[in-house]
């Protein structure tokens, strides 16, 4: 459940944003959650349903003055959206199927009465990466180096 998930190249990932009703937390929601995400890993997780991972993440309040263009400054610490579900599909059209399901559909219509809206938007991977590893003494991030030189 917490484990890495492997995105391969060409997949569609699906961003969908979820703002809760006033009053609904995430404790509220964390049971229909669950089950919605654990019908699409084990329904459609397969070549013929086309689900590959996916995460859910709950916006934390902070925001990049570095990675904005404008310093965050509108955003100020506040989304429009309370949770994002993160999908990775072999394409989009195994997605809307999954979607169209009436085992996803109970799952998600419980989800949705704790909701205000969602809102799912689909992206094509363009570029992913990882550090590569690095043999011997610079495999090590230059702190811990600093702290083993020094000693």
């Amino acid at each position: 459940m917490f484990g890495p998930v492997t995105i391969p190249f060409g997949v569609r990932m699906l961003f969908n944003t979820v703002k809760l009703k006033p009053g609904v937390t995430i404790d509220d929601v964390e049971l229909a959650l669950a089950e919605m995400c654990n019908v699409v890993k084990e329904t459609y997780g397969d070549g013929q349903g086309g689900f590959v991972a996916g995460q859910v993440m709950r916006f934390a309040g902070f925001v990049s003055d570095e990675g904005s263009i404008d310093g965050g400054a509108p955003a100020q610490g506040v989304a429009d959206h309370d949770l994002a579900i993160v999908t990775y599909w072999r394409s989009f059209e195994q997605h809307e199927r999954s979607h169209a399901d009436a085992v996803f559909r109970e799952k998600f219509a419980q989800l949705a009465t704790h909701c205000e809206h969602t809102t799912e938007l689909g992206y094509e991977l363009l570029w992913q990466g990882q550090p590569e590893a690095k043999a011997g003494a610079d495999a090590k991030p230059a702190a811990t180096r600093a702290a083993t030189e020094s000693a």
